[in-house]
């Protein structure tokens, strides 16, 4: 009984503590510190043939480069191998300066140019609205200059679109009269079948000069200039075949004047009805348009 008391204490195995076991964790430390050095060393060493395969990739992809000698490195974060030049966004779009093409001298698409940037989109929309109006100005010219007609309109090009101007004095209108002349038809109706297929709003805007109006119809030129839209308008819709959804017509009096009051013109050429093709681009595009237009105006 007396070895059996000696054998177990409190009814437990005597339990041998065991003062190696840091040994193992040591061991474990040291050799994952073994295998870090390892990989630091391994990925400081720089393959020249394969640095070089990766500049020449991101040369074609990003833009030029300023070459300079690999050493080979001596250390993870060295600076050694290629510096990148500042890269010119101009390069590789479709569209240059000025809205002219930029297309390889093989005349073949590169289907590496990136794609086009916001701004050069809006540009290339503004170039592209800007022909569109050229080309109805110079449709409705065409068909002016056939009755001799062409120097009782001029043309400007605006944030807002294409600007026709009807701006002979008395011609299509007498004094203090909203009713249209024989010659002020002759135009409308010169004008309304280059105009009627169009998609565009058309605004028409009534002006007048700065002189004081004396007239028992209208009290100011604000109704004169009103009224003046209106007969436009009402012409247009009715004898022009234009849909009455597209049409819209406003008085401004003497408030938006073609000259200043300075310019002897100012008399004859702020009494004027305005025919305004309105642009449908986006305020971006259409911010573009007078900055970009080609010579058209002639006010």
């Amino acid at each position: 009984m007396s070895g059996g008391r000696g054998a177990r204490r409190g009814g437990h195995e005597e339990e041998h503590e065991n003062h190696e076991r840091w040994l193992v964790s040591y061991a474990d430390m040291m050799t994952l510190l073994m295998v870090l050095f390892i990989v630091m060393f391994a990925i400081s060493q720089v393959d020249v043939h394969k640095f070089a395969q990766l500049k020449e990739g991101l040369t074609s992809g990003f833009g030029a480069t300023t070459n300079v000698p690999i050493s080979g490195g001596s250390g993870i974060q060295d600076n050694d191998g290629v510096v990148p030049q500042p890269m010119n966004m101009d390069i590789g779009l479709g569209i240059a300066k000025g809205g002219a093409s930029t297309e390889r001298k093989t005349g073949a698409k590169d289907s590496s140019v990136p794609a086009l940037t916001p701004d050069a989109v809006t540009q290339a929309n503004a170039v592209k609205e800007i022909q569109r109006l050229d080309g109805i100005e110079k449709r409705i010219r065409a068909a002016l200059r056939k009755d001799g007609l062409q120097n009782d309109v001029r043309f400007k090009v605006t944030e807002r679109g294409l600007v026709v101007a009807l701006v002979s004095d008395d011609v299509f209108f007498e004094s203090a009269s909203a009713t249209l002349r024989p010659r002020g038809i002759a135009v409308l109706a010169a004008v309304a079948p280059a105009i009627r297929d169009l998609p565009n709003d058309i605004a028409v805007e009534g002006h007048a000069n700065r002189l004081k109006l004396t007239s028992d119809i209208y009290p100011t030129n604000w109704e004169l200039s009103g009224a003046r839209a209106a007969g436009v308008v009402r012409w247009l819709a009715g004898t022009g075949q234009l849909r009455v959804t597209r049409l819209s017509a406003t008085g401004y009096g003497s408030s938006r004047p073609m000259f200043p009051a300075s310019d002897p013109r100012s008399i004859s050429f702020n009494r004027r009805v305005d025919i305004v093709l309105v642009s449908d681009q986006s305020p971006q595009v259409r911010a573009l348009l007078p900055k970009m237009a080609p010579q058209l105006s002639d006010m």
